[in-house]
């Protein structure tokens, strides 16, 4: 395998562990995953995901994803596709054995085209501090993708587009809609995020609005959005209710938020939980009107190439660096995490190990 000379984890913590008690730092070297094929990583920069806090909570079912927002710098690889030197980020939907992201090194293990897929490779010139959004700006291109395919295909220019949940998933769906022609409103529960939003001139054109102040429909008159998308944490009836009053008659909603098996709307017959992870389209009535859900669940290699070329190409790479509100140094990462999962913050929190 071939290996930076002399490179390695330098003294002191070399990781952050999800514990029962919450995240503890640890200096328990990474193990490499067993079969031929593993690409050593040395994380540069990542960033606390919305899904790290849920684990930290205890309220994220399946695998653990902890620590996956990352750009990060191959020193020992087995493949000539991921040379050492070379700077990747992570898709954290490809099934490889890794270790978490929060840590001086990182294993990556599997077949050699599984890792390629894992470890897109990080264009030239662009700062790491703009790359560390590739995660979850793919996931914002892949919500979009499949709204274009529930909708019979083509892009969304001229569509009327509000997005539900100003957290960094809903502003850059609404950042990337905007980048492909739609008039987007951005739509949140509290005024104090979408002043934080517009202090940092990340407001679509379309604006922001409190969910109190959206204009809904009066009893028996129709909605007027082409597409409306929960991109809430979870999709809650409420946030969901929402979504079916201000989109159109045969309009689209949009599940990205979570959702839970058995999860269903009094009055809509749609199966959330399925149609979101099954990313399906389901033609469904709201209170006499025709409807259509569709879902949206994870990535694809293509979606990263989508992010990679927005951030490496758009007008300030969307303006993404922008949401970066602090950095903070391995040793000071368990304490920033537990206090990101009690408290209520904006922006994005980045850590460098």
């Amino acid at each position: 395998m071939n290996a930076v000379p002399g490179t390695g984890p330098p003294p002191g913590p070399l990781s952050v562990e999800l514990t029962g008690s919450g995240p503890r730092l640890s200096r328990a070297r990474p193990r490499r995953p067993d079969g031929a094929d593993a690409v050593l990583v040395e994380p540069l920069i990542v960033g606390v995901c919305r899904s790290d806090l849920k684990e930290i909570a205890g309220r994220r079912p399946g695998p653990s994803q902890f620590g996956h927002e990352l750009v990060g710098v191959v020193t020992r690889s087995s493949t000539p596709r991921l040379p050492v030197g070379a700077r990747v980020c992570l898709d954290p939907n490809v099934p490889v054995t890794r270790g978490t992201g929060f840590a001086r090194a990182m294993w990556v293990g599997g077949d050699a085209e599984a890792l390629v897929r894992a470890l897109p490779l990080a264009p030239a010139g662009v700062a790491e501090r703009r790359l560390v959004f590739a995660e979850p700006l793919a996931c914002a291109a892949h919500c979009l993708s499949m709204a274009r395919r529930h909708r019979g295909g083509g892009s969304l220019r001229g569509a009327a587009v509000c997005v539900l949940g100003a957290g960094t998933a809903g502003v850059l769906i609404g950042r990337l809609a905007e980048a492909d022609g739609a008039r987007v409103l951005l739509a949140n529960r509290d005024a104090d995020r979408l002043a934080f939003l517009a202090e940092r001139r990340m407001l679509p054109d379309g604006g922001g609005v409190p969910l109190a102040g959206l204009p809904g429909p009066a009893a028996g008159s129709a909605g007027e959005h082409d597409v409306v998308i929960v991109a809430t944490s979870f999709v809650l009836p409420e946030l969901l209710e929402h979504a079916l009053r201000l989109v159109r008659p045969g309009g689209l909603v949009m599940l990205y938020g979570g959702t839970a098996a058995g999860d269903r709307l009094p009055g809509l017959d749609c199966d959330l939980d399925r149609v979101r992870r099954g990313e399906r389209v389901a033609a469904a009535s709201w209170r006499g009107r025709p409807v259509r859900v569709g879902g949206s669940y994870g990535t694809t290699p293509g979606d990263f190439g989508v992010a990679l070329r927005a951030l490496a190409t758009a007008p300030d790479g969307l303006g993404v660096e922008r949401l970066i509100t602090a950095e903070v140094t391995l040793p000071e990462l368990p304490a920033a995490l537990g206090r990101l999962a009690a408290e209520r913050c904006f922006g994005k929190v980045l850590a460098r190990p």
